[in-house]
């Protein structure tokens, strides 16, 4: 949360140059609270994991979140029970007329299809075009984010010929952003994935790297123009999602490596150890501090600013 300063004081240009969070004592006094309201569009055939993992994330924070669940609104889920649906979610044509503070787009596990042969693509467009004008930021995640990029910028995902897989060290290229306040300059993060943005393609479309992969390439990409994060991999991982992904493969046959860097001595026998937990509450709570800064308190306002 920020640090309310005197715009007179040396501190609040010394901070504010390092990115901490600061904010005037004028704009302090001017300022209404009211709840965030955050959506999930969940894409993820583990529905209940899925929003587990990002409401934990994003209430960890001392402001009030009104956390709503989405989903596409012709596609039918098979693995998470209609009674759950029904009752936690709402499609995404019947909140279409709402205005968010926030909202997150997850992933999928259809990246070997092209984004235009996916079943909701159509509907997913008029998603993406609607955070334009009625969510004040956007958080495509994994897929959500390739999609995203596709979208706006036409930047491509690149099939890889195996699958990026473990837990690999990401470079902070931007140590003064407010959306990586309290980062180290290295640190791990979980990826599970068959495809990869490029960073040429991401140079040609403007837009700037804020984590990057020696090993699976950009992790964490900021869109300002559109309001939007892309992220391709998983920071709001559990300790044993990994793993569950890993058993899943191994007990149908699926060929897969051991996922890199994850079980300790890369022995699937042991427990893995959660060694990217912090960054993700960091990483989540930077993004509800600065929509809590900037976005309006009149939510009509929202996409007109």
């Amino acid at each position: 949360m920020p640090i309310t300063l005197p715009e007179t004081l040396p501190a609040y240009e010394v901070l504010t140059r390092e990115g901490v969070s600061v904010m005037s004592d004028i704009r302090a006094a001017r300022q209404d609270i009211r709840p965030l309201r955050i959506g999930l569009l969940n894409l993820m055939p583990k529905k209940i994991q899925t929003e587990s993992q990002f409401a934990r994330l994003i209430g960890a924070t001392p402001l009030q979140i009104d956390f709503q669940l989405i989903r596409m609104s012709e596609h039918q889920t098979k693995t998470t029970a209609a009674e759950h649906m029904a009752e936690f979610y709402r499609p995404f044509q019947a909140v279409k007329g709402e205005k968010f503070d926030g909202l997150i787009i997850t992933g999928a596990p259809i990246e070997h299809l092209p984004f235009e042969e996916v079943t909701y693509w159509d509907e997913l467009r008029e998603v993406m075009d609607w955070t334009q004008t009625n969510v004040h930021s956007t958080f495509g995640v994994c897929w959500g984010g390739m999609a995203m990029a596709w979208h706006f910028h036409r930047i491509p995902k690149h099939m890889l010929t195996a699958k990026k897989f473990g837990c690999f060290r990401h470079r902070n290229l931007a140590p003064a952003s407010p959306y990586l306040r309290g980062f180290a300059d290295d640190f791990v993060m979980p990826v599970s994935r068959w495809t990869e943005l490029r960073q040429e393609d991401i140079d040609r479309a403007g837009l700037q790297t804020l984590l990057t992969s020696e090993i699976s390439g950009p992790g964490l990409i900021d869109d300002p123009d559109h309001r939007a994060l892309y992220i391709v991999n998983h920071l709001e991982y559990d300790s044993g999602t990994l793993k569950e992904e890993y058993d899943r493969d191994v007990a149908s046959g699926t060929p897969i490596n051991v996922p890199t860097n994850y079980y300790p001595d890369d022995d699937p026998t042991k427990p893995p150890s959660n060694r990217w937990r912090s960054h993700a509450h960091l990483l989540y709570g930077n993004w509800i501090n600065e929509i809590y800064q900037s976005t309006p308190y009149d939510m009509n306002e929202i996409g007109t600013l």
